[in-house]
């Protein structure tokens, strides 16, 4: 049974920097593409970043590039997400995904296995 682990949220003020782990087990990670998707209070989940099998491909959503560093170590089994300037619209519950599909995609319906999530909270 594949089950997904996030942690590293955190209260932090505006500016300011977190790096979120998600650490994946029951499988190897090199196995699956991997994600993070965020949802803020009274929003619908949206997706934040994904990372190809090997960690060579990534994307972002729009409003974390530039701030927002995806990146993994299959060796550990772990994916992480570095948060840098951080806004108080990034206030969010994080979640790691994972998919065994070849597609990096951004829909939520891509992904097969979730993570419980964990809070980021930003204040001004």
């Amino acid at each position: 049974q594949v089950q997904l682990v996030e942690s590293g949220g955190g209260s932090v003020q505006a500016g300011g920097s977190l790096r979120l782990s998600c650490a994946i087990s029951g499988s190897p990670a090199s196995t699956y593409v991997m994600a993070w998707f965020r949802q803020g209070p009274g929003k619908e989940r949206e997706f934040v970043s994904v990372i190809s099998r090997t960690g060579s491909v990534s994307n972002y959503a729009g409003s974390v590039t530039g701030r927002f560093t995806i990146s993994r170590d299959n060796a550990k089994n772990t994916m992480y997400l570095q948060m840098n300037s951080l806004k108080p619209e990034d206030t969010a519950v994080y979640y790691c995904a994972a998919t065994s599909g070849n597609t990096l995609g951004i829909a939520i319906a891509a992904y097969d296995y979730w993570g419980q999530g964990t809070q980021v909270t930003v204040s001004s």
